[in-house]
């Protein structure tokens, strides 16, 4: 039986929440963009009217006022956002349990088995959209086919509030057409080298050799040969099926440059906080640390050190980030951005050896995950080190701020 995958895309998703909280500013140009004294001053997301004076999600704010003086701009609230995110898949998980988000206003959904039940994949993605802009009072986009790819392609191909279905029978109608941008993970550098080898569109892609593609790209020319003839079988994952996680990590450009190391550890904890807060989350432990440096001269390092023992515990992750940046950054220039990233993953129950610490580290385990369970029900700061009043200019939340970069595809 042919799979029946849909990808649901809610539409203009931040600006759609935002206008449906403030009805006053319905039927104007309305952008939510990053804060400029945070320097994360770019547009994050727009509604249709904006988008129609050429506002574009990605560019600095004062491009977006060039186009469009009388844009409306917002600062991004990511708890509501997320709410609606979490209702949108509650809506989801109605019709099957194989929703793999991607991102946060983006999810896909294996309706094969629903099918026998529910009607062909059409019929439940336009009930779908109905449930969504009637329920949560925003529109989606819906892609309709056999692969992953294509479905994305398909919730792309018309919006708003639209169904695409791309079958065996018209996909080369359909996708070939299309411009080789169009295409999952065809970013501006693998267009731009496309091109130059006259590959213009998805079609002219998938009707060239894989051998020719592999030469120019290696084993990722024969992945996008896959993608564009509708070859791809990769399933859809829940959650909840992920066990192939490589990393966990967290990063930031800071509200300001860093010039000391006093401020540069303040960054590094609460990083580690978060790292270790997400390795917990996935029951994970890390036997790696690595931290990426890059200065005001948007120069950039990487360094790593291997751990004694798998951890999870933040102020173990901190320890020993703090031990790399100060191995390797003497402040010749100061640092524009930070980031941790736990590597080298193990589950939280696997054996491993016992050391003389070990029921010390078990109290710390236990205290950290009690401070887990009072942040989830009383926000992110309600317990917090005394470390943290001391810069509240650099205070950040990357918990509840850091959420609107897809997973990767090939998890």
């Amino acid at each position: 039986m042919s799979r029946v995958i849909l990808h649901c895309d809610l539409n203009n998703f931040y600006a759609s929440v935002e206008c449906l909280y403030r009805p006053e500013l319905k039927n104007k140009p309305v952008a939510v963009c990053g804060d400029p004294e945070l320097r994360h001053g770019i547009v994050l997301a727009k509604n249709q009217i904006a988008k129609n004076f050429g506002v574009q999600t990605g560019e600095a704010i004062w491009q977006a006022l060039k186009k469009c003086p009388d844009l409306v701009i917002l600062k991004p609230n990511y708890p509501l956002y997320l709410r609606f995110s979490k209702l949108a898949q509650q809506i989801y998980s109605q019709y099957t349990d194989l929703v793999e988000p991607f991102g946060i206003d983006e999810c896909w959904l294996d309706v094969t088995q629903s099918t026998k039940l529910l009607g062909d994949g059409r019929k439940i993605a336009y009930e779908i959209k109905e449930k969504i802009k009637y329920e949560l009072g925003i529109t989606v986009s819906i892609g309709v086919s056999y692969n992953k790819v294509f479905a994305k392609l398909g919730s792309d191909y018309k919006k708003p509030d639209a169904v695409t279905v791309i079958s065996r029978q018209n996909y080369t109608e359909i996708v070939w057409s299309l411009p080789v941008s169009s295409l999952l993970y065809v970013g501006p550098s693998t267009k731009k080298k496309l091109i130059l080898h006259g590959i213009k569109t998805i079609g002219q892609l998938a009707q060239t050799s894989p051998e020719y593609l592999k030469k120019i790209f290696g084993k990722w020319g024969e992945i996008l040969w896959i993608f564009a003839n509708g070859f791809d079988t990769t399933p859809v994952l829940p959650p909840l099926f992920d066990e192939n996680i490589k990393g966990i990590g967290n990063s930031i450009t800071t509200p300001r440059d860093l010039g000391n190391f006093e401020d540069a550890e303040y960054v590094l904890y609460i990083l580690a906080d978060s790292v270790a807060q997400r390795l917990r989350r996935q029951h994970l432990k890390c036997t790696t640390i690595q931290v990426w440096i890059r200065d005001n001269f948007l120069f950039s390092i990487t360094r790593q050190e291997k751990l004694s023992q798998p951890t999870y515990l933040a102020r173990e992750i901190f320890k020993r980030s703090v031990e790399i940046f100060r191995k390797n950054w003497t402040f010749k220039t100061n640092v524009r951005s930070l980031g941790i990233r736990a590597t080298d993953l193990v589950g939280e129950f696997e054996m491993q050896q016992l050391d003389f610490d070990y029921f010390k580290k078990c109290k710390l385990e236990s205290l950290e995950k009690t401070l887990d369970t009072l942040r989830k029900r009383f926000g992110q700061f309600c317990v917090q080190p005394a470390l943290f009043l001391t810069q509240p200019s650099l205070k950040f939340n990357p918990i509840d701020e850091h959420i609107i970069h897809p997973l990767s595809y090939f998890r």
